[in-house]
């Protein structure tokens, strides 16, 4: 079971050399561009596990500890009236 060999399948087909620079280049691009994908992904899994941590400890904390009252905010005073010499001025 000897497949015949010729020229076709004993070599491999040349490529133009501006085709194998531009394929050098698209993947050393593809490669870079893969990389920041995957430290993206890695970085935003540490962020989402780190918040996921401190959300259950504020929980924890916050069913330890009563939930303290807050007073009303005072309500800001009402402006003054101008006084009526000072009206009557402006109009003479």
């Amino acid at each position: 079971m000897t497949a015949i060999i010729t020229k076709d399948n004993l070599f491999r087909p040349t490529r133009s050399k501006a085709e194998t620079k531009a394929q050098v280049t698209d993947n050393a691009a593809r490669a870079i561009i893969d990389a920041e994908v995957d430290s993206r992904e890695a970085k935003t899994e540490r962020l989402r596990q780190a918040r996921m941590k401190m959300e259950a400890d504020q929980a924890e904390t916050s069913e330890a500890a009563p939930a303290k009252k807050t007073r009303a905010k005072a309500k800001p005073a009402a402006k003054a009236k101008a006084p009526a010499k000072a009206k009557a001025a402006k109009k003479a």
